[in-house]
């Protein structure tokens, strides 16, 4: 079943401090929107609603990401209205609607959520109170409370999109959540068992918290790859996608492309998933000349199936000819392109090998990579 996200973005957050609404302020090295966005973008549609003054704040936060953002309203239930009513242009058939100032939301929660949906039309993450609840006045304890039934409400609330499209509009407003929407439409909601880490930054002290948890739970893995190639007839060697003029060809069962196989190895390196041989066999006679790209967008796709960032890319070419310094630019370009990294994250470089070796012979060239796969 299709899934979107619907994360509502457009609060001012002021008991937060720090100047800008809390959405927009780092925690971990990233804004909080950002932490947000990436727990859910393995989902098919993403759609943030916002405040009209903070377009920029969210471009940002969005970056790299396939993100639809809407001017949210004066209050919560408008901003949601907003959001589904872009989603009704190509309706999906699941929508969760997520607060943006929850970032430690867990894959694991997400999951719960939407298979509680299979047979309830809502479901919602909630905590069982467990604390003595009271009443008071100026200060003063005045009563208790019975906590029986009562629950801690969360997000995200996912509901099949029709029924909770129709709840919305027929709803006048000043909802707490849309879970009472929901309700007030009679829509049964499921209550899945929340996580006292995904807690909502509200108050200043909520920042050192989420970082804690955020900054725990980051998998860095790091890969190495080396590869050589050595030279034949030919006009050109190509050199991360890019032909260079040369008096030899690289010779090899793909295209040869030694820079860009040292990268491709690099990221399976990193998951531990072998190299290129275990995945494009060269006795598989489809393979016969084929372009390294393929082999390089698989690799990158099978880091975002499981979650992984590409943190950065750094390669250097072996060599004494042809000379990479004048080709650099465009094969970082090259490279950017394939794997969806901004140029800055992306180091080609080269060196000789003091006319030692086969390298030093002009009798191919060497390359050597290191990736860095982040899963926050």
């Amino acid at each position: 079943m299709s899934t979107a996200a619907l994360i509502v973005a457009a609060g001012r957050g002021s008991r937060a401090g720090g100047g800008i609404p809390k959405q927009w302020r780092e925690v971990a090295g990233k804004p909080v929107a950002r932490w947000t966005l990436e727990a859910l973008a393995h989902l098919d549609r993403l759609v943030m609603v916002i405040h009209p003054d903070d377009r920029a704040f969210a471009e940002a936060a969005a970056r790299g990401l396939d993100v639809t953002l809407v001017e949210g309203a004066a209050d919560r239930a408008g901003s949601v209205r907003a959001g589904l009513g872009i989603l009704a242009a190509a309706p999906p058939e699941r929508v969760l609607i997520h607060d943006v100032a929850r970032p430690c939301i867990s894959r694991a929660l997400i999951d719960a959520v939407l298979s509680a949906l299979d047979s309830r039309p809502g479901a919602a993450p909630a905590l069982a109170v467990t604390d003595a609840l009271w009443s008071g006045t100026g200060g003063l304890v005045t009563g208790t409370r019975d906590r029986s039934g009562l629950f801690r409400a969360q997000t995200p609330q996912g509901f099949r999109f029709d029924a909770i499209h129709c709840a919305h509009a027929s709803h006048p407003g000043g909802a707490a959540d849309d879970v009472e929407v929901a309700r007030a439409a009679g829509l049964e909601v499921a209550i899945v068992p929340g996580e006292e880490r995904n807690l909502k930054i509200t108050g200043p002290d909520d920042f050192a918290r989420a970082a804690a948890l955020l900054e725990t739970r980051m998998d860095i893995r790091l890969g190495n790859g080396f590869d050589v190639h050595r030279f034949g007839p030919g006009d050109h060697v190509v050199l991360c996608g890019v032909k260079v003029p040369h008096g030899r060809g690289l010779q090899g069962h793909s295209d040869a492309d030694v820079g860009m196989h040292a990268v491709t190895d690099a990221l399976y390196g990193a998951m531990a998933e072998g190299d290129i041989g275990r995945h494009f066999p060269p006795s598989d006679a489809q393979w016969k000349g084929a372009a390294s790209e393929i082999f390089l967008r698989h690799a990158v796709d099978l880091a975002a199936a499981r979650g992984f960032a590409i943190s950065n890319i750094d390669l250097t070419l072996i060599c004494e000819r042809p000379k990479i310094t004048p080709h650099a630019a465009e094969m970082t370009r090259e490279m950017s392109r394939i794997t969806g990294l901004e140029n800055g994250r992306i180091s080609i470089k080269a060196t000789t090998s003091e006319r030692l070796g086969f390298a030093g012979r002009e009798e191919g060239i060497a390359a050597i990579a290191t990736a860095t796969l982040v899963k926050s």
